[in-house]
Order: structure tokens, then sequence, then C-alpha cells
């Protein structure tokens, strides 16, 4: 897209250091930034929060391994 972090930032009105620290994995979307992504790129602020939970997910699921497996017992059918 052709865009700086420097540029995005300014144009939603954050911090560079957000912007970069949310493009490094140090930072998590958070709705404030949802709002402001999605008025600038005509995207939902539901697609911002959707992307951060499935980015969250992910790294939990990366983070357990098999160990949910081990750890957690499902509950029976009744």
């Amino acid at each position: 897209m052709d865009i700086s972090a420097y540029r995005l930032a300014k144009d939603i009105n954050v911090p560079l250091t957000r912007i970069t620290a949310i493009l490094n994995g140090e930072r998590a979307i958070t709705a404030d930034t949802a709002l402001r992504l999605s008025r600038y790129f005509g995207l939902s602020e539901k697609f911002w929060i959707n992307l951060q939970s499935n980015y969250d997910l992910e790294v939990a699921k990366d983070s357990l391994g098999t160990r949910l497996d081990t750890e957690v017992r499902p509950r029976a059918a009744a």
C-alpha cells in the first residue's frame, strides 16, 4: 500500500511507537486503534479486533502446544 508507519501514525493521530510496536508484534490492536484504523482504511472496527483476536489465539496455541491435550479433560457428553 506504500504507507509508512510514520505516515499512518500521523494520519490516525497516534504515536509512531504504537504503530511500530503493533507491526513488530509487541503490542495489541486496542479498541481505540481499531476505531482509528477502521476510519482510515474504510474497514469495520470488528475487522481489526477480530484480526487481533485471531492472532492472539494462534500465539496461545503455539505456546500451549500439546499441553492442552494433557492439561484439560473434556467434559463428558450428557
